[in-house]
């Protein structure tokens, strides 16, 4: 199998989170330093008014700035600890990109180089993590790296998660900063790029599929998605083995160059400061 990474966000958005981390680390050593600048500057002016004091034998006012120099000195600001370990976004956004890796490995074991997989997709409607290309049809994986049991009606989906002891600790649903289910999340993108290849006289369409990669992943009885979901990488090989699409070697080419030339371009159009008009790809 061959990979073409067409753009890498998880890892982007991994080094954003650890930017915003160190940034907000400096500030508040920043702070810190401010503050106690300032603190030894009270502590100095209240040690001159009581020198001041001893040299005028003005005992009360000394004895009582002597207790004011201690009072100031217990006032010192408490250095912040340094903030090196990774926030939860970042050890998120890192089991996402160790999920991606890990179906794209075993992929790669055992799907022969007529199979191309281009990660990294994006369009208008969002991102797909992988476009799995071949013999058998077009294939939109969306891949999700949850320590949980997934309930799925329809496109809600809902998580439950249990203690090492069989005890439910948490249920929530699973969405994104959109509050796009994965499947809505998937086939937005993929009905998305099915209209852009039709336009261009590719029928063809995206088999869809969310791949569940932790160790603990379970799709709970009765879960009825709009989508395939796959809890392992050999489920997604069944899937593609029952497929009944079939590519030649001309059509996988022009798919391949079609989906890097919309990625390209919604790439481009999507970076800060330039401007994005009504024409497409």
């Amino acid at each position: 199998m061959r990979i073409v990474e067409l753009s890498n966000h998880p890892a982007d958005m991994l080094n954003e989170a650890s930017r915003r981390r160190q940034t907000a680390d400096k500030r508040s050593h920043s702070r810190y330093e401010d503050s106690l600048i300032q603190h030894q500057a009270r502590v100095q002016t209240v040690r001159v008014k009581r020198d001041r004091a001893r040299q005028h034998r003005q005992w009360w006012a000394w004895l009582r700035l002597v207790f004011a120099v201690w009072t100031e000195k217990r006032r010192a600001p408490r250095p912040p600890g340094r903030n090196t370990e990774p926030t939860d976004t970042e050890e998120r956004i890192r089991a996402g990109i160790a999920g991606e890796q890990l179906v794209a490995a075993e992929l790669g074991r055992t799907l022969a180089d007529d199979w191309t997989l281009l990660h990294g997709y994006r369009n208008r409607r969002g991102e797909i993590d992988h476009l799995l290309i071949g013999p058998r049809g077009l294939f939109a994986i969306e891949v999700k790296n949850l320590n949980a049991t997934v309930h799925v009606d329809g496109d809600r989906w809902n998580a439950d998660k249990y203690d090492n002891y069989g005890n439910l600790v948490e249920q929530r649903p699973i969405t994104d900063r959109k509050g796009r289910s994965p499947s809505e999340q998937l086939n937005e993108s993929a009905t998305e790029l099915e209209r852009f290849l039709q336009q261009r006289g590719q029928q063809v369409s995206a088999q869809r599929i969310v791949v569940l990669t932790h160790r603990r992943s379970r799709l709970a009885p009765g879960s009825h998605p709009t989508v395939s979901v796959a809890t392992s990488t050999a489920s997604v090989l069944t899937l593609l083995n029952e497929s009944r699409q079939t590519l030649d070697q001309k059509q996988r080419a022009e798919l391949q160059r079609l989906i890097q030339r919309d990625h390209d371009f919604h790439e481009k159009t999507r970076r800060p400061g330039r401007r994005t008009g009504p024409s497409s790809p």
